[in-house]
């Protein structure tokens, strides 16, 4: 588990590398997609998911999700933390397949069989690339669509109420500490 930290840690975009970067300079001027409060923290799960799940080219999510997160006025690094979601198993054996199974609902036509015999063949980036611009590209882009949004809310609504339990939990906490002190006081 260490080490999966670490190596998130060391991909994860900091205010003083995106400073360097005159491109994206302006992002790290902004405190605000850096704190951690009630509303960047939810906000940077959302649009994470989003695109994480949206926007299924790794390295272009994190840089997707950073500059997405602007007009969100959502936390960067809680964002791109958020992308993770989308490594290539989870893209291989339930993003693609749930995607096109839901565009397949809406009257498009993704063979999932041809991406299940794809799967077990081990099929080329090429291969991949001709099955995607064939029919399924319509239903692909429509589940993943649905997939990516549905996604960003259940995440924003779960990552909401773990705040509000933090913070619950730690109030809680104060409070019967203050009640042991006070009771402690009046014994003595």
């Amino acid at each position: 588990m260490t080490k999966l930290l670490a190596w998130v840690q060391a991909r994860m975009p900091t205010r003083e590398r995106m400073a360097r970067n005159r491109l994206i300079a302006p992002l790290a001027a902004r405190p605000e997609l850096w704190r951690l409060t009630r509303r960047t923290v939810p906000r940077g799960v959302a649009v994470g998911l989003f695109v994480g799940i949206f926007l299924m080219i790794p390295g272009l999510q994190v840089i997707g999700a950073a500059l997405l997160c602007v007009p969100f006025r959502a936390n960067i690094p809680i964002a791109a933390v958020s992308t993770f979601v989308a490594i290539p198993p989870t893209i291989v054996f339930m993003i693609l397949p749930g995607a096109a199974a839901i565009g397949n609902r809406f009257g498009y036509h993704a063979d999932l069989a041809a991406v299940t015999a794809m799967i077990e063949r081990g099929a080329s980036g090429a291969q991949w690339l001709a099955w995607i611009s064939s029919d399924a590209a319509p239903s692909l882009a429509l589940g993943l669509t649905v997939m990516a949004m549905v996604a960003a809310v259940l995440g924003y609504a779960v990552a909401a109420r773990v705040w509000r339990w933090r913070v619950m939990a730690r109030r809680r906490h104060r409070l019967h500490d203050a009640l042991a002190r006070a009771l402690h006081k009046s014994a003595a």
